[in-house]
């Protein structure tokens, strides 16, 4: 893409554009859809999303996936007792989605599947299906985490991190 067009697109998407897309009510929803599938396994998912690259990383023209792994440490995502933590990363200017895993569940969970994830995703975001699209994300991450790392019957899920969204 034009760096040009790209630093257009970023500034013109403000934090207006993540609240038509994400209201408090869609927010919610991720949130308790979060929790909801928390409690069938160990793991811990992290939803962020932000309207448009911050300027460092427009300046030299990195892409969203770096500003991801950037917020996967500094949301804490890494630091699950188990390594298993996920965070489902949007950024609306540049329509990106992408899917950290930490080590414990990327070893056991081919790239692939986390690209079907956010195709996915992308494709109910085109038309316009913010909500549904994010909710069916959040649901096939749970999947993929029961796969791997199941609560036993009975036990419970110590919530290590948020499960709010993080609206950037």
């Amino acid at each position: 893409m034009n760096k040009l067009k790209r630093l257009i697109q970023h500034a013109v998407k403000t934090p207006q554009s993540v609240n038509r897309a994400f209201p408090p009510d869609v927010l919610k929803r991720i949130e308790e859809t979060i929790a909801e599938g928390e409690r069938t396994h160990s793991g811990e998912i992290r939803f962020a999303v932000e309207a448009a690259l911050p300027w460092s990383y427009l300046r030299r023209n990195a892409p969203a996936r770096e500003r991801a792994e950037m917020l996967f440490g500094k949301l804490r995502v890494w630091d699950t007792e188990d390594n298993n933590g996920v965070l489902i990363y949007v950024e609306l200017a540049d329509q990106r989605i992408e899917v950290v895993a930490d080590r414990g569940v990327a070893r056991h969970v081919p790239n692939a599947r986390w690209d079907e994830i956010s195709n996915m995703m992308r494709e109910r975001f085109r038309t316009g299906e913010f909500q549904e699209g994010s909710i069916a994300a959040v649901r096939a991450v749970s999947e993929l985490l029961v796969e791997r790392f199941r609560l036993p019957d009975g036990a419970t899920n110590p919530n290590q991190l948020s499960d709010a969204p993080t609206v950037l």
